[in-house]
């Protein structure tokens, strides 16, 4: 008998050619489309291993992945050893995909002013009755890379921790800090915690070659801003 209509299966290729080691290996843009559905599939059938499956869906779709996305777990089900379960791992992850370039595409907001950064978190803040602390992430073109829940409270006031902002920052990759806190009282006036943590807040930054860009205190009928009164 000969070797042509035999089945290699992943484990038996060698281990820089099974995509799962290959990804972990040479990183996951050293994968064709096949290997990684592939990794999603997991296996084939009695005829197939998980690529060369993968490869014939490609195949029938003219290799687009466009296409591919657009098809419905009945579609892929069609395939033999395509049940539901991998026909949903195939349509999740297309749609994952779908969704970070519709991310990508939406322009980042960048913060000019105190008057920017107040509308883009007014909807955060609107009607609440507790106090709650955010952060916005920006890089060195102050373009809004993230917004961030660091805290919420009671009341009479809400704890932000420097070391939960400062390791936001850092693995959000960002180059500037907007702090963000509301005062359900509807006093404007920052409080001598407000300032001791904004104090405590810039010199740390500085350590970390960040910079604290301000610090908005917010009301339902407006804001305050600390740079915008030299206090930053």
């Amino acid at each position: 008998m000969g070797y042509d209509g035999e089945k290699i299966s992943i484990k038996s290729w060698k281990e820089e050619d099974r995509p799962r080691e290959k990804l972990l290996l040479h990183g996951r843009r050293n994968l064709s489309d096949a290997e990684l559905i592939a990794i999603l599939i997991g296996s084939g059938n009695k005829q197939e291993s998980a690529v060369a499956l993968s490869k014939r869906i490609l195949n029938v779709h003219a290799n687009d992945l466009n296409q591919l996305g657009k098809l419905s777990v009945q579609e892929l089900a069609r395939f033999k050893g395509i049940g539901a379960a991998k026909a949903i791992s195939i349509i999740a992850a297309l749609e994952l995909g779908r969704r970070r370039k519709e991310q990508l595409s939406v322009e980042k907001p960048k913060i000019s002013s105190s008057r920017d950064a107040y509308e883009l978190l007014a909807p955060q803040f609107r009607d609440l009755a507790h106090e709650e602390f955010w952060v916005l992430l920006l890089n060195r073109a102050n373009l809004v890379l993230a917004r961030h829940l660091v805290s919420k409270g009671g009341q009479a006031g809400t704890i932000a921790d420097p070391k939960i902002i400062f390791n936001l920052a850092l693995l959000g990759h960002a180059s500037a800090i907007l702090l963000a806190h509301n005062h359900p009282s509807g006093s404007l006036k920052p409080s001598t915690s407000d300032c001791e943590l904004t104090t405590k807040l810039i010199a740390g930054a500085r350590l970390l070659d960040l910079q604290i860009l301000d610090h908005l205190i917010f009301t339902d009928t407006g804001f305050f801003s600390f740079a915008d009164d030299g206090l930053i």
